[in-house]
């Protein structure tokens, strides 16, 4: 969605801003990010930095989805939990609605997804911030993201390879799917095609970086109609490419009851792992509780599914232990939909979510 660009503006407008339930009904974690002097996407920063934690420590970037904003996926996705479990800092960018009314990172916009510019330049000043203020290690930085977030994951990836030893894409799109609003609708229905040469091509002209490349997870319900399961391909495609790997998976098994398929490098180290989750729509699979493998909350975009996909990420970042396979639960009915918001905020069902962006983009006269 274009941006409407206001004077930079570094404040918070939480409590109580629209579209959000009042702030007791939020378990907020997080603290506020100092203004940093580059940030020319004009988005705020949060951060989480367990009690006690001495570094040098893991960093993971996290990048919320559309109509969200970073305690309300903190809270669903239980990353500050299992932060605290197994000691890494954690960097949530956020969008505001100044730069895009339903706070939906611009990963479509030329001016935010490229190196040095926007909201992706904001997003790597902003690690820069956290590696002076903390005792990050530089060679465990992480990215992260649902949908619009995940995108952005990918732009991340794309214009700072350098930056990132691994990243997790859940819901989003490949690289370079879109330069504009039109574009971006025809990548999330799965209209747009290229094959692995090309996907890979943007890649590499988005960075003067030579490799190697950052290890990616990709994570897509098989029943999303708002970012359809070719989108996932795509990324495996680009990806592929990228680290000279075939087509075909090293490894095919099943993990929770739900296909997984992985690419390993020479060595036998994982350089590519995707789930495809059955019948979960749009949203993040997770398996909530506190036990070992578990995390987070059920509600709107957090999708009980019997499986974590933030333990999971997290192991395959190697900052947490790998999940042991345990015997396949079936999750509550309501996992297959939007789910039912707890004490989060309620953005609207992941299967309408499409449909606000339209009527948004139309009665802006953005969009016929």
């Amino acid at each position: 969605m274009p941006r409407i660009r206001p004077a930079l503006r570094i404040g918070r407008s939480r409590k109580g801003a629209p579209g959000f339930a009042p702030a007791s009904e939020t378990a907020d974690r997080l603290s506020d990010l100092d203004a940093i002097p580059n940030n020319p996407g004009n988005l705020l920063g949060r951060y989480y930095v367990p009690e006690g934690l001495t570094g040098p420590a893991p960093l993971v970037v996290i990048l919320h989805g559309c109509t969200q904003n970073a305690a309300v996926y903190d809270q669903g996705s239980g990353w500050s939990r299992l932060a605290d479990r197994h000691g890494f800092i954690l960097l949530f960018p956020e969008q505001v609605r100044a730069n895009n009314p339903l706070l939906c990172f611009n990963w479509f916009s030329g001016n935010d997804a490229q190196r040095g510019m926007g909201e992706a330049a904001s997003i790597r000043s902003m690690i820069d911030a956290m590696a002076k203020a903390h005792a990050i290690d530089r060679e465990r930085i992480f990215v992260t993201g649902l949908s619009a977030g995940g995108a952005m994951a990918s732009v991340m990836l794309a214009a700072y390879p350098e930056m990132f030893a691994a990243g997790a894409i859940i819901a989003g799109v490949a690289y370079g799917c879109a330069s504009g609003v039109a574009e971006a609708f025809d990548c999330m229905g799965g209209r747009a095609r290229s094959d692995a040469a090309e996907l890979g091509a943007r890649v590499r002209r988005a960075s003067p970086h030579k490799g190697p490349w950052p290890r990616v997870q990709v994570w897509q319900g098989s029943a999303d109609t708002t970012v359809v399961p070719s989108n996932a391909d795509a990324i495996v495609l680009q990806w592929t490419d990228l680290h000279g790997l075939p087509p075909e998976p090293t490894r095919a098994d099943e993990a929770g009851g739900h296909p997984r398929r992985m690419w390993e490098g020479k060595d036998g180290t994982a350089l590519i792992e995707e789930y495809r989750i059955a019948g979960m729509a749009h949203g993040i699979p997770l398996d909530p509780g506190t036990g070992e493998g578990q995390s987070g909350e059920a509600g709107a975009h957090m999708l009980d599914v019997g499986l974590s996909s933030t333990d999971r990420i997290a192991a395959f970042f190697g900052i947490a232990p790998a999940v042991a396979e345990a015997p396949v639960r079936k999750p509550p009915a309501k996992a297959r939909g939007a789910g039912v918001a707890r004490s989060v905020a309620r953005p609207e069902p992941a299967n309408e979510v499409q449909a606000v962006i339209e009527k948004a983009l139309k009665s802006a006269g953005l969009m016929r």
